[in-house]
């Protein structure tokens, strides 16, 4: 197998990866999100809770094998990513570690104050990393400042709060957005009434929203200047960000793919005809269908924003021309095969552990199911 198929199906694979993340442990983070503000009583906020609660770890272990992923195909991306954002990674992190002590304590002592804290730990375990993932991926498209050395060690140059930029917090919008409905979808599909009713309001809701944004997002970005790499590169050859030429070029540059791979179109197509899915279906009661179409946006989205970025995975804004693609910030040919092994073998596992997982937990979450199980975890 050539080395730059092996590169493709990297980046098609921690692609995969990243869908199966907003897809899965998204409507635990959805959930999270909507817990203080969709649930009216204790009962029902358990209601809630348990709909997710007996298997969000294993949702979250998408998200751990993307970043695995990462550092085994994409070891200069994964070490100029991780320095570089060091204290939004650790955000992310603290507000994640929150979940898990917030959904295995809360029932733990009986007394109001103490479930609510937990209930709010556990909305700001999902409003962080939603906000703070769209807030990363808008980031991309106007690059990072960051410089390599000869040595490829990484010299970030840029700020926290400079990746609050406006383009940036509207990706995050459209994050969150997209993330809280396909937490209402799953409510919808697992909860049973009054929680059922409402969540399918918030879906239809968030579904507009995420429409709306999406849209803004993409016409913002045909009018920000893009990277394009003029020099000839060579896809077999061995990885060296540094021996490219990159230029910054006017809008239009992240739309260019589509005109160069018409198919790639299909991804907005799938984001925009997902949500609007949830916004004909939530309403009956083909709340799978709704789930489903709800999923179908997560990828639409995460596809835009990769085939739009390619090859690039990492550009710099400071630096254009260390910046790191496809084509020359991978590993080795050997590690890409051997690694290619193990997922053709290990991704078809996993996926298919995942559906007998949603075919186990197939059912509603009612007040009966908590009051009969009242002495839960959750």
């Amino acid at each position: 197998m050539d080395y730059e198929i092996l590169k493709l199906i990297w980046w098609v694979l921690v692609g995969v990866l990243l869908i199966g993340f907003a897809i899965t442990d998204g409507y635990d983070l959805g959930t999270a999100n909507l817990l203080p503000f969709m649930s009216k009583t204790d009962s029902e906020r358990r209601i809630m809770v348990n709909a997710i609660a007996p298997h969000w770890d294993g949702n979250q272990v998408w998200l751990i094998t993307a970043g695995g992923a990462m550092f085994a195909a994409w070891p200069l991306v994964y070490a100029t990513a991780f320095s570089g954002f060091y204290w939004a990674m650790i955000l992310v992190l603290f507000a994640l570690l929150i979940r898990p002590m917030a959904l295995d304590y809360r029932s733990k002592i009986d007394d109001p104050r103490w479930r609510a804290a937990c209930d709010w730990g556990l909305f700001a375990s999902g409003v962080v990393p939603s906000l703070v993932f769209g807030v990363a991926f808008g980031n991309l498209f106007q690059g990072y400042g960051f410089d390599l050395d000869n040595l490829m060690r990484s010299s970030f140059t840029g700020t926290f709060f400079g990746l609050l930029n406006p383009f940036a917090l509207l990706c995050g919008v459209v994050s969150l957005a997209m993330l809280n409905m396909q937490g209402a979808a799953w409510q919808a599909l697992r909860a049973g009434s009054p929680i059922q009713e409402r969540a399918a309001k918030t879906a239809r809701l968030f579904a507009v929203v995420t429409i709306v944004t999406f849209a803004l997002a993409g016409v913002w970005v045909a009018n920000i200047p893009g990277f394009e790499i003029t020099s000839v590169i060579d896809p077999n050859a061995a990885s060296n960000p540094l021996a490219k030429t990159v230029a910054m070029v006017e809008s239009g540059r992240w739309l260019a793919n589509y005109s160069k791979y018409p198919w790639m179109l299909i991804a907005p197509v799938l984001g925009f005809a997902g949500a609007l899915g949830v916004v004909l279906l939530a309403k009956t009661r083909f709340h799978a269908l709704t789930f489903i179409s709800s999923s179908i946006t997560q990828a639409g989205v995460i596809m835009t924003a990769g085939f739009s970025l390619f090859p690039f995975i990492l550009p710099s804004s400071s630096h254009p021309e260390v910046s790191l693609t496809v084509w020359d910030a991978t590993s080795s040919y050997m590690t890409l095969a051997i690694m290619t092994f193990v997922a053709a073998v290990f991704v078809p596992i996993v996926l298919g552990y995942t559906i007998w997982c949603f075919y186990k937990m197939w059912g509603r979450v009612t007040a009966e199911h908590v009051s009969e199980n009242s002495h839960s975890l959750y």
